[in-house]
């Protein structure tokens, strides 16, 4: 009991540290002596020091003989920082209660082995589950060099995302609004469709009134059809923006990159650009997490291509009638067994709202 007790408060310290370590994974740290926590810490930024460091500079008496409880296994490794191994060993921290074993290849249970050859006592698998879903992004990107992409969509209770006449603001309530704000802040970048740019003119920054980050900003177009006037484009200078394209025009690509635009070329496909060849492209550039904001026809090519591996649905107390839009357009499957399988994990109530949160099983 008093280990999980421990865990589940380093578990809510390394949340704490979303949006500011990536593309590194999200680590708490308690360190307990005689029954009483002498120190606690995250990792806070990337580059900066890691949780058990943190941990130990915090600690209000000296943690020789103590308990350190960490989420994930401690580096081993000279990163940004030097391994954490090296002052659990040197502070004289006498066991180490680990949640889950690190995926990268460069830890993975040679964290472990090393704490133990120094005669420290190591047990792990506390809380692993939570501790595993903590970093769903880092392990997919550290595993297989692609960004983990969450599909988040909002709809009323007969599954319109809009009216018959393409009205969407707003479905969902201000407190759903502002939980895909944190979920901006927590994925690096965030994907849309140029139809979505044409219709709506959005900004896809974060608004918070804690401290946050704009993810870098995605546009899935074709044709290249981005408006210049755009939002998007014209904000392009100060938060990073890249368009995807297939477009080969190098007048018309020049004055996106004038704008401070970053342009990806990518194969086209018969529904638009190759989001595989895109996903692969992004993870060469670092993106280790995708928001898709996308509507029916990128969220279907999406599904089709089987890059997302997440859906968030908001699902609002209204009901629109009429044939106004699907989350998922495109002509469907023709038989039910044929659907793709979502397993949700998270159901929760967001003021008026429920949201279901989805891993996608294909």
């Amino acid at each position: 009991m008093h280990n999980e007790f421990y865990m589940k408060r380093a578990i809510e310290l390394a949340k704490k540290g979303a949006g500011f370590v990536n593309p590194n994974p999200l680590v708490g740290a308690v360190i307990v002596k005689d029954g009483v926590i002498i120190g606690e810490g995250y990792h806070e930024k990337y580059g900066e020091l890691h949780a058990e460091r943190n941990a130990i500079k915090n600690c209000t008496e000296s943690p020789k003989g103590a308990t350190i409880y960490v989420t994930l296994e401690p580096c081993c490794h000279h990163g940004k920082t030097p391994p954490c191994t090296e002052a659990i060993i040197e502070n004289g921290i006498k066991k180490v209660v680990i949640g889950s074993l690190d995926v990268n290849p460069l830890v993975a249970g040679k964290g472990v082995q090393i704490l133990r050859d120094n005669g420290i006592e190591v047990e792990t698998g506390i809380l692993k589950d939570e501790c595993t879903s903590l970093n769903r992004v880092f392990n997919k990107f550290i595993l297989k060099k692609r960004p983990y992409v969450v599909m988040k969509y909002a709809m009323t209770s007969d599954g319109k995302i809009a009216t018959d006449s393409g009205k969407s603001k707003w479905i969902t309530c201000e407190e759903s609004i502002k939980a895909v704000h944190v979920l901006r802040n927590e994925l690096m970048g965030i994907m849309v469709g140029v139809s979505t740019v044409i219709a709506d003119d959005p900004m896809l920054d974060c608004r918070l009134d804690t401290p946050h980050r704009n993810p870098v900003r995605i546009i899935c177009d074709t044709n290249l059809r981005t408006p210049l006037y755009s939002k998007l484009v014209q904000t392009a200078g100060t938060i990073p923006t890249i368009i995807a394209t297939s477009s080969e025009e190098k007048n018309k690509l020049s004055e996106y990159e004038n704008k401070g635009c970053k342009i990806i070329t990518v194969p086209r496909k018969t529904e638009g650009i190759d989001l595989n060849i895109l996903m692969e492209k992004l993870g060469d550039f670092g993106i280790d997490g995708i928001l898709l904001e996308g509507g029916g026809t990128l969220n279907n090519s999406a599904l089709k291509s089987r890059i997302v591996d997440e859906v968030h649905t908001f699902i609002a107390p209204k009901i629109f009638g009429g044939s106004g839009k699907s989350p998922v357009s495109g002509i469907g499957i023709d038989d039910p067994s044929e659907a793709i399988t979502l397993s949700p994990f998270d159901i929760s109530k967001i003021g008026d709202d429920l949201l279901i949160k989805s891993e996608v099983k294909y």
